[in-house]
């Protein structure tokens, strides 16, 4: 898998190729097939000074057309080609698969010679071969972590710095999106901290789902939390839109987006979707204290009042302003979902569009960063799956044997996951629980880490997830959480304010929308 993988570095990144091409020596290679397309591929490169890309299919077939490829060797180049034209549209991670070629490289080089060592002995030439050994020295290769920048090379590698850092994995919309987006990105590690039975692994799912949209690769490993058969369910849920449980079907009202001013009918700007207000006659509702205290009934009964009502979000002062507030609309659910919907969800938004979800789930108190790190070497030994973001759901409930102390071992498991972060180039994310203290608070803040607070020193960025608990859980019923920033690494953060994410677990949805 190893010699395949950097066969599709070759045809797929030119960062790859352009790294790679200084020690390249094509007797590394053992697979002929992959000799052969590597050779095409390099010669595009020379050329072209880029990697060749879908074109590698054209070359192919102009080589088999004019009888310059083995009869024996087509049909396995045919199916490897069409193998590699799946990831053309993936991410590729270049910092790893360099590592693991320059790694490869090395270990070839010495097998190398030793034959040669062998094949003098065979010989009978001891004295030859003698001199032969004693006189190796291992190739030097620049490693991927490695950078001289008194080399002009290394302008190409602060583009690629500069380039990879603002490169999100994942892509939220709305003001969630500007809140966190430029956290997602390779070599990242996030934390989301947030008191229990709040959706933090509907946020992990939410977040899987957007990332394999994003065509990046992604594993997620559940440590105990729920079973694989209620993670199949919450998938198929989520892409059906659907309950998985008879008890929560009927009329659903799902949140939207909506302005305080459309409500209160105080907004005067052409680009209004509406001409009244639901809210417009009521003097308890003013904009300073709408979003604080309307409730889910209140909502409703204001839909199902007032039929014509349109939702509005037109203006740009909408999306920088905190006017943003919920509306509802009503969808109609008579069954819950069954597994042939859920079968043929799964493989219209995965299967057709080869797209990349593994989900690795284990017993309650049994997995370790040793154990994730041996399923995703098993994944890459396999089938060449290299995870680009790998989800942890969740660290308080796993192992580690370096360490006694159970506060200490938090803090070697946050240390373990960076560790994973920075040596696959992948981003990481975890969900962790708050402390008690969180029950009585409105907003997360810095002193609710529980157990070690040195989380904070090994991640890139913490959120909080947020949810009021007075007035009968008000914003759950509204379908709310609002997500504020506790720790960004790089740039100034802003732990008071926060983004209001609108959501409805009941048919699977954690992300419908967001605002200021």
């Amino acid at each position: 898998m190893i010699e395949r993988r950097i066969l599709t570095g070759l045809i797929v990144s030119t960062e790859f190729t352009q790294q790679i091409y200084p020690v390249w020596d094509i007797r590394y290679l053992e697979a002929l097939e992959i000799r052969e397309v590597a050779k095409w591929a390099l010669n595009h490169y020379e050329k072209y000074n880029e990697a060749p890309k879908h074109l590698i299919e054209d070359i192919y077939f102009e080589k088999l057309k004019s009888k310059q490829v083995d009869k024996d060797l087509a049909e396995n180049i045919e199916d490897m080609l069409r193998s590699i034209s799946n990831e053309l549209e993936d991410t590729f991670n270049v910092k790893y698969a360099l590592d693991k070629a320059l790694k490869y490289f090395r270990e070839r080089h010495l097998e190398l010679h030793q034959e040669r060592v062998n094949d003098l002995l065979t010989e009978g030439s001891e004295e030859e071969a003698e001199t032969l050994a004693s006189s190796y020295r291992g190739i030097s290769l620049p490693s991927a972590n490695e950078v001289d920048l008194s080399n002009p090379s290394a302008l190409h590698v602060v583009e690629t710095a500069f380039s990879n850092s603002s490169e999100s994995l994942i892509e939220f919309p709305g003001a969630l999106g500007d809140l966190w987006n430029h956290q997602m990105i390779r070599g990242g590690l996030i934390g989301l901290l947030a008191r229990e039975k709040i959706g933090k692994t509907y946020r992990l799912l939410d977040i899987a789902m957007k990332g394999a949209s994003n065509r990046a690769k992604v594993a997620l490993f559940q440590a105990g939390d729920m079973t694989q058969e209620q993670q199949i369910k919450r998938v198929g849920s989520y892409l059906a839109k659907k309950p998985t449980l008879k008890k929560y079907c009927g009329d659903i009202y799902i949140p939207v987006r909506d302005c305080l001013k459309n409500q209160l009918d105080t907004c005067d700007k052409m680009v209004r979707e509406c001409d009244f207000g639901p809210f417009a006659a009521d003097e308890s509702l003013t904009e300073a204290n709408i979003r604080k205290t309307m409730t889910a009934s209140r909502l409703h009964k204001a839909f199902e009042e007032e039929p014509e009502y349109v939702p509005c979000y037109n203006c740009k002062e909408w999306f920088t302003k905190p006017l943003g507030t919920p509306w509802v609309k009503k969808i109609h659910v008579p069954e819950p979902l069954e597994y042939r919907e859920a079968q043929k969800k799964i493989e219209a938004f995965f299967i057709k569009r080869n797209r990349k979800l593994r989900i690795s789930s284990h017993s309650n108190g049994t997995l370790s960063m040793e154990i994730i790190d041996n399923v995703l070497d098993r994944w890459e030994r396999e089938d060449g799956f290299v995870a680009d973001i790998i989800l942890i759901d969740y660290p308080d409930i796993m192992i580690t044997e370096k360490v006694k102390e159970f506060r200490h071992k938090q803090n070697q498991i946050w240390m373990d996951a960076r560790r994973l972060s920075q040596e696959r180039n992948a981003l990481v994310i975890m969900p962790t629980q708050a402390d008690t203290d969180s029950y009585k608070s409105r907003q997360l803040k810095l002193s609710n880490f529980s157990e070690d607070k040195r989380k904070y020193a090994h991640v890139t960025a913490m959120y909080g997830i947020n949810q009021d608990k007075e007035n009968e859980s008000r914003e759950k019923k509204l379908g709310i959480v609002r997500i504020n920033e506790l720790v960004v690494r790089e740039g100034d953060f802003d732990a008071v304010s926060s983004v209001s994410v609108l959501q409805n677990l009941t048919i699977g949805r954690p992300f419908l929308g967001s605002y200021l």
